[in-house]
C-alpha cells in the first residue's frame, strides 16, 4: 500500500467541508470537492439570471461532456450511456426492459440492495418470474462455482452488485461477467458503491447493464446517475417508459425509439446535475482511480485492524477483497446511539439496517450496524480521533 504518495493535502484543499467535521459518511453522499460544487452553482445561477431553457442552449457543450467522461469511466461508447437521477432509476429503468417471462430465472447474489430486491419480487408477483440466490463462498463473497452451477436453459437474467451497503467486500464482478458471456445470459451489476473507489471497466467485467450514482465515491451532487447499456442490448430492450426524448414520433400515431442509451432517459432533467457530474467524473479521473483505490483501501484497512483490537467490536467486513466501507457493531451500545454520540463529536458516520442488505442481514442475524465509510481525502489523524471518540463512547451511558 501506498498511503504516502497520494496528495492529501490538495485533496482537503479542495474540498471545503473538511475543516467543518470528520466525513466517513462517503458510501452514503460523499462531500462534493470545490470544482463540483462551483459547476453545479454557477449552473443554477444562470439559470437564476437568464432561464433554464436559454442555459440548456448556452451549455450544450459541458452538458455532453457528461457522457463522454461517463465513457472515460466505464471504457464504452458515448452512445451506451445515459443519464438518470440515480443508481435505483438507472437499475430499475434497465431491468423493467428486459423481456422477462413467467418461468424465467434470474440468478442474484447475497449482496443484492434492498431496492433492487424489490423490483424483483415485484416481477416475480406480477410476471412469475422465479429468483434464485447464489450461496456466498466461504470467504463471504459470491460464489461463482455455485454460479456456475445453477445455469440452466431457464436463466435468463444474472443481477450482482459490486460493492455492498455494508460489510465491506468486493464481489469479483469479472469472473460473473466471464460466466455470464460463456452461457450468453445478461448481466446487471450494480456499480453504485464502486464507480470512484476503484477502476471499473465494462470491457474486462463484462456486464451488458450497469448503474451507478454520482453521490457516492463519485462525489457528485445528489439527484444524479448514470446506466450503461453495452450497444448490443440497444437493438433490443425498449424503456418501460417513453417519453418524446427516448423517441421520436414518426407522425400521429407512430414512434421510433432513439438508437443510442438516452432511450433510457426524460428530456426534462437534472441539468445543472448532469454538468456537475461531467465535473466529478472528470475530477475522479484526474486523481488516477488505481492510486484512489490504494488509499482507500489502505485506509479502511487500518481502521479495521484497530477496531478488531476493541474490546465489544464485532467487525462485520468479510470477502477476499475488501474496499473503503468498514461496518461493525458494539455489543455494548445499539449502532443508533454510538451515531448520536459520534455525531455530537462532528463525526458522521451512518447505520446499515435490514432494508439495505436483506439476504446478509438474515444470513448472519446482525443488528443494526455502524458504517464508517472512507475516502481518500480522510486521515490517519481523522482515524485516531474516531477511534477515541468510539472507545469514549463505548464506555459512557
Amino acid at each position: 500500500m501506498t498511503m504516502n504518495k497520494f496528495n492529501v493535502e490538495r485533496s482537503r484543499c479542495e474540498t471545503r467541508g473538511c475543516g467543518n467535521h470528520i466525513h466517513f459518511n462517503n458510501a452514503g453522499a460523499s462531500l462534493m470537492p470545490a470544482p463540483v460544487c462551483d459547476a453545479l452553482h454557477g449552473y443554477t445561477k444562470q439559470e437564476e439570471m437568464e432561464g433554464g431553457y436559454e442555459v440548456m442552449n448556452k451549455q450544450a457543450e459541458p452538458l455532453e461532456n457528461f457522457y463522454r467522461a461517463a465513457a472515460k469511466l466505464l471504457n464504452c461508447g458515448t452512445d451506451e450511456i445515459a443519464f438518470c437521477d440515480s443508481a435505483s432509476r438507472a437499475w430499475a429503468s434497465a431491468f423493467y426492459a428486459l423481456p422477462l417471462r413467467a418461468g424465467d430465472r434470474v440468478l442474484v447474489g447475497n449482496a443484492e440492495y434492498g431496492s433492487n430486491l424489490v423490483a424483483l419480487l415485484q416481477q416475480t408477483k406480477r410476471v412469475g418470474i422465479e429468483l434464485v440466490r447464489v450461496p456466498d463462498a466461504e470467504s463471504g463473497q459470491i460464489d461463482t462455482a455455485a454460479l456456475e452451477t445453477l445455469i440452466d436453459n431457464r436463466v435468463m437474467l444474472i443481477c450482482l452488485t459490486h460493492i455492498p451497503s455494508g460489510n465491506g467486500l468486493v464481489n469479483p464482478a469479472a469472473e460473473v461477467g466471464r460466466i455470464a458471456r460463456s452461457h450468453g445470459i445478461p448481466y446487471l451489476l450494480d456499480a453504485c458503491q464502486s464507480l470512484g473507489q476503484l477502476p471499473v471497466d465494462v470491457e474486462e467485467i463484462g456486464c451488458d447493464l450497469l448503474c451507478g450514482t454520482g453521490r457516492k465515491y463519485l462525489r457528485g451532487p445528489r439527484g444524479t446517475g448514470l446506466l450503461y447499456v453495452r450497444k448490443q442490448w440497444l437493438e433490443t430492450l425498449e424503456p418501460a417508459l417513453l417519453n418524446h426524448h427516448a423517441a421520436t414520433l414518426t407522425g400521429a400515431n407512430a414512434y421510433q425509439l432513439r438508437g443510442d442509451a438516452r432511450r433510457f432517459e426524460f428530456w426534462e432533467r437534472n441539468c445543472a446535475g448532469q454538468v456537475a457530474l461531467g465535473v466529478a467524473i472528470d475530477y475522479a479521473l484526474s486523481w488516477g482511480l488505481p492510486a484512489v483505490e490504494d488509499r482507500v483501501k489502505s485506509l479502511a484497512k487500518q481502521l479495521r485492524q484497530q477496531l478488531r483490537d476493541i474490546n465489544g467490536i464485532q467487525v462485520t467486513d468479510r470477502g477476499r477483497e475488501q474496499c473503503g466501507i468498514v461496518t461493525f457493531f458494539a455489543e455494548q451500545k445499539p449502532a443508533e446511539q454510538l451515531q448520536q454520540q459520534l455525531f455530537q463529536q462532528r463525526i458522521h458516520t451512518s447505520l446499515v439496517d435490514f432494508s439495505a442488505n436483506p439476504f446478509l442481514v438474515d444470513q448472519y442475524h446482525w443488528p443494526k450496524l455502524l458504517r464508517a465509510s472512507l475516502h481518500y481525502y480522510n486521515t490517519l489523524e481523522e482515524l485516531e480521533y474516531f477511534l477515541e471518540v468510539l472507545n469514549t463512547a463505548l464506555i459512557r451511558n
